[in-house]
């Protein structure tokens, strides 16, 4: 690489008043008193009816397709009782093996600091381990991947597959499916700004309502065919498979999807915590996911026409407009779960070092959680209507649908596989041995659904490889120009001790320098004393820390050390769940010792602008993704929330 500086220089006014950021600066560092205390924790009942409706509620709408999907391989030639017990107990086995204790009863326990997900198991993998491995990270960015195709294919089944219930009440009107179900999507991205407090007040109580109406439902026709009951029996499960060696794989593939959003239960556990969601999992969930599974198989069982549609036709005709109601409100909230997922996920890839900077909004006042993030929204959109559009039926997508959810499990259990053993918490053939019956069924479902490759499986592997690339080609760029940036790098004591005897003029005030490494010169330090031929009284290197646990704690936030009277060390942490905000941090940072007049002091940001130069090749590609993402990526201003209009950027182009 080499370097080029550019004279681009943006600047401020010195002789006007302060705006809304400065004025939000200036009371901070005012306060002198603790902040005002957190709002009240809610009660145990109240997390756990939130759990049901923001960890459960993808989850909850696979009874809506997961058995009509698993029958329709095996009914070509009719069915018969044993294959629909083998069936439910196929979809019984799943739930229990794959939620209950993958999920509820193990990884709910390995959390980072309280919060779950792929890319904080891949934190403790990384703690464990002692270094960062190439394969484990690989690993990591595979997940985050793969759970983005997730992210956009769930929405446009869940409510596709609800709307489609519409058909069933007035059959002349089944050409506006595609239309309604547009439209309800198109309404829920729209109102993701405003973020999903006031919503989600709303999505316990109408998804517990879903769950006992599908439990409900389900024991209503269990008991007019009781022998469904037989189900609960493995022996049924394993006979089916060994009888219908030839078209297993397909029906394990629909097996799979009653078990799509289960990766929700950890990605949420920061959220509501363990016990809530066990006891929403046992005490409600699982049961009426269960109970509604054997009432579709004791319907079909009593009356074979039903297999077009089991669920829908769980109801008689008079009941299925409530029932469409109350399942188009259910696949709404599962849709926004995920969405809301995958706005963390994203915020926990940046923090990591995986994705460009992004603009990051907090749509709630006490909840950190709550975050909107615009180009997420709108890429998820544009894809979800693409998909519509595309297969336009939830039986098509459903053949696209389980290679993501798969793919991201598979991975989940490797890498906790890498954190037990290499954390000591068990042997490598103990941890094996326990995980053996887990990833081998995980394995089989993975290998089921890469049969549906060329029926539109492809579409999320493809989604993912495009995430996955421009994950690896971000963190391979930042990585190649954090190691220029140390091959050319200026060490800051000498420098600070010589700036002491400098002829360059002092002008007063404080000059806040933005920088990855505070032991060197950032460039726009030395880019500010070449082209503006001055030196600040006070020069503060500002370096934002990552940590690798989910929130900073505040007595950590913010430490302060003194060079020489000229020059400072001002470092701010943040958690990788957290959004940095630097304009609060400064009131830790005056806590640790920093003085500085707000009116007197500017930062000052180095933007480095990536121009491609090598030879045509992969390495190219890489670089050409880089500075690609590079130009949308978002402010630092915004990014790192500093106080508008006091900012100086200075550029420079680097060749890669």
């Amino acid at each position: 690489m080499n370097q080029k500086p550019s004279a681009t220089v943006s600047g401020v006014d010195p002789l006007r008043t302060l705006d809304d950021s400065e004025l939000d600066l200036a009371d901070y560092l005012r306060d002198e008193a603790e902040p005002p205390p957190p709002p009240p924790p809610q009660g145990f009942a109240a997390l756990t009816i939130g759990a049901v409706g923001v960890v459960y509620g993808d989850i909850g709408t696979s009874p809506l397709y997961a058995f009509r999907e698993a029958l329709r391989p095996v009914a070509d030639d009719g069915l018969a009782a044993p294959e629909v017990l083998g069936l439910l107990s196929l979809l019984i086995w799943t739930l229990t093996l794959i939620v209950t204790v993958k999920y509820v009863l193990f990884l709910l326990r390995a959390d980072n600091r309280g919060e779950g997900g792929v890319l904080a198991l891949y934190t403790l993998a990384r703690l464990a381990i002692g270094h960062r491995s190439l394969p484990v990270l690989s690993l990591a960015v595979a997940g985050a991947a793969l759970f983005a195709g997730d992210a956009i294919i769930t929405p446009a089944i869940s409510v596709l597959s609800a709307v489609e219930g519409a058909g069933l009440i007035l059959p002349d009107l089944a050409q506006w499916i595609v239309p309604v179900t547009l439209g309800i999507l198109l309404a829920l991205f729209l109102v993701q700004r405003r973020g999903t407090g006031a919503m989600s007040l709303a999505f316990g109580p109408i998804t517990a309502v879903w769950f006992l109406t599908l439990g409900a439902l389900g024991l209503w026709n269990i008991i007019a065919n009781p022998g469904v009951l037989a189900a609960f029996s493995p022996g049924y499960a394993l006979g089916f498979l060994m009888e219908h060696q030839t078209v297993a794989f397909l029906v394990l593939g629909a097996v799979f999807l009653a078990v799509t959003g289960a990766e929700a239960l950890y990605a949420d556990l920061g959220h509501f915590g363990r016990k809530p969601i066990i006891t929403a999992w046992i005490a409600l969930v699982m049961p009426a996911l269960i109970l509604n599974y054997l009432g579709q198989g004791a319907l079909v069982l009593t009356d074979p026409a039903a297999i077009d549609d089991p669920f829908f036709r769980l109801v008689p005709e008079s009941w299925l407009p409530a029932l469409v109601l109350i399942a188009t409100a259910a696949t709404v909230i599962a849709a926004q779960a995920v969405i809301s997922g995958a706005f963390s996920m994203t915020r926990a890839a940046i923090q990591l070092g995986l994705l460009p900077r992004m603009k990051i909004s907090h749509t709630s006042y006490d909840q950190s959680g709550q975050i909107y993030i615009g180009a997420v929204n709108w890429l998820l959109l544009a894809g979800v209507v693409a998909l519509v559009l595309s297969f336009r039926t939830s039986e098509a997508l459903a053949s696209a649908y389980g290679i993501a959810v798969t793919g991201t499990m598979v991975v989940t259990t490797l890498l906790a596989i890498v954190y037990i053993t290499r954390s000591g918490k068990l042997s490598l053939p103990l941890t094996l041995i326990l995980a053996a019956p887990i990833l081998i069924l995980e394995l089989a479902f993975l290998t089921s659904n890469l049969t549906k490759i060329h029926d539109g499986g492809y579409v999320p592997l493809l989604l993912a490889a495009l995430v996955m690339l421009a994950m690896l080609a971000w963190w391979r760029g930042s990585q190649q120009l954090l190691a220029h940036t140390h091959r050319q790098a200026i060490a800051l004591d000498s420098f600070a001790t010589s700036m002491l005897k400098s002829s360059a003029p002092v002008v007063p005030g404080t000059a806040f320098f933005l920088t990855p490494d505070p032991t060197i010169v950032p460039s726009a330090l030395l880019h500010n004393l070449k082209h503006n031929r001055v030196l600040h009284d006070q020069n503060v290197l500002v370096t934002v820390e990552t940590l690798r646990i989910p929130v900073a704690d505040p007595d950590d936030r913010a430490s302060y050390e003194v060079i020489n009277p000229r020059f400072a060390r001002l470092t701010l942490r943040f958690g990788f769940m957290e959004t940095p905000n630097v304009t609060r941090a400064m009131a830790h940072a005056r806590k640790a010792g920093l003085k500085f007049d707000v009116m007197a002091s500017s930062f000052f940001l180095g933007k480095r602008r990536p121009v491609v130069t090598g030879p045509i090749g992969l390495d190219r590609l890489l670089d050409n993704i880089y500075a690609l993402l590079s130009r949308f990526s978002a402010d630092p201003s915004d990014f790192y929330h500093l106080p508008r209009n006091r900012v100086v950027e200075l550029g420079e182009r680097v060749a890669v």
